[in-house]
């Protein structure tokens, strides 16, 4: 019998199986992010079929034996609280950059409300219908209502950093048609996060009429203490430590990281997940230029190398492919595509028309609206990790993101030439 490892062998076993983790993480999702940009598809959708590639849809069904020495036969505690810190983190800079002051056109500035309205109602009201027909199948014994709310706010996010990217990567951030897309789709985050909120404190009062108004209250009060004071202290924390030669002093970055967690553990406190935490840090920081421009340069490209990677095998570990494996299992994913496309698109449209925009250009505010990526897949693992949503709905899910975040670049290509706008020779997004 072999001797039994000491505390320090324990260590350095559990970290060499980290670090071999790390390194196929890391590196499957830069080579799948080089291989989508060259093809003019966002590097995070690569990054994203890296990890679904990772998990049990490919390496996990042909190489076992490999996927079990690598990750385990189920995923790493370490490896999920390391992409929860990265979510906080990431969900930090997702609030530092959302901006809703940049419209110019008259036209533009009437539509920007009717279209995150319907944005948000109508794909929100399309999946808590698709939630309550689809339970009697997937369901099982989890709380109808709950997982067909779960349902609708993923029917209903926008990927904001996504679309950002490939509003940048195709030479439209500054056009008319973009500022509108990504304005409408910060509101319709915003939104679609307080929905995921409430749905969160909804669930995890279990139905308790009282405890979720007590919530509610506890939610309000928060959102005061962030607004009154918070704010101005976040004005004063930066003015005390100005950004100079386009860098954050390391004292600021260590107060920041210190504050962003707190506000993490006040939000779990508060029955609405820690990743919120990070988002409220990112908004109470946001109206700062300099600062956010410089925390990107020196943090942000960190957070998206490292910790995005995680996040992404992590879900590609929940997620097979090869669970769907009836054919009604593939007619209800079929169900869940065309439901969540036309939901985005179809109504967009219509309202862009009514707007006043050429029927081209309606639809293709359509189709950036109707990009989801990374936000869809933090629903997504926040209803599994919850209970409330099963198996083989987060697969669909899952799926759905990425197709409905793939079709935005093949529609740009068609639609751009054809309202005189001019493709850039490199789509990088």
């Amino acid at each position: 019998m072999p001797p039994a490892m000491t505390a320090q062998q324990q260590t350095e076993t559990l970290l060499f199986s980290i670090l071999i983790q790390l390194v196929v993480m890391i590196g499957a999702a830069r080579i799948m992010n080089i291989l989508f940009r060259r093809f003019g598809q966002p590097g995070v959708i690569g990054e994203i079929v890296a990890g679904l590639l990772l998990g049990p849809s490919l390496l996990g069904h042909f190489c076992p034996g490999i996927s079990a020495a690598i990750f385990g036969i189920k995923p790493a505690p370490t490896v999920a609280i390391l992409s929860q810190v990265g979510l906080i983190l990431l969900m930090f800079q997702i609030g530092m950059g959302f901006e809703f002051g940049q419209l110019r056109e008259a036209r533009a500035k009437r539509a920007l409300l009717p279209l995150a309205v319907v944005s948000v109602l109508v794909p929100f009201a399309a999946g808590i219908w698709l939630g309550h027909v689809s339970a009697p199948i997937f369901a099982g014994q989890i709380s109808v209502p709950v997982y067909a709310l779960f349902c609708g706010v993923a029917m209903a996010i926008t990927a904001v950093p996504v679309l950002g990217r490939i509003l940048a990567g195709y030479g439209m951030e500054r056009h008319e048609l973009g500022v509108l897309a990504i304005s409408a789709a910060a509101f319709n985050d915003v939104t679609g996060w307080l929905l995921l909120a409430a749905v969160g404190a909804i669930a995890t009062a279990s139905f308790a009429p009282s405890h979720t108004i007590l919530q509610l209250a506890e939610l309000f009060g928060f959102a005061l203490i962030c607004i009154f004071i918070l704010r101005p202290a976040t004005d004063k924390l930066l003015k005390s430590f100005p950004v100079s030669n386009g860098e954050v002093s390391p004292t600021l970055v260590a107060i920041v990281l210190v504050c962003v967690f707190i506000l993490g553990m006040c939000t779990y406190k508060l029955g609405i997940f820690g990743i919120f935490g990070g988002f409220v840090g990112g908004l109470l920081v946001h109206h700062d230029q300099e600062f956010t421009a410089a925390w990107r340069r020196q943090v942000g490209g960190f957070v998206l190398v490292f910790f995005l990677p995680i996040f992404f095998t992590y879900t590609g570990l929940h997620t097979n492919l090869l669970g769907l494996t009836t054919g009604t299992d593939w007619l209800w994913l079929l169900i869940f595509v065309a439901v969540s496309v036309l939901a985005k698109i179809v109504p967009v449209a219509l309202v862009s028309r009514f707007a006043g925009y050429e029927t081209k250009a309606a639809i293709l505010l359509g189709v950036l609206m109707n990009t989801r990526g990374l936000m869809e897949l933090i629903v997504l693992n926040i209803g599994l990790e919850t209970g409330f949503l099963p198996q083989k709905i987060f697969t669909m899910l899952v799926l759905m993101a990425v197709v409905t975040t793939l079709m935005a670049g093949p529609a740009l290509k068609y639609l751009m030439p054809r309202l005189g706008l001019e493709i850039p020779t490199s789509t990088e997004a």
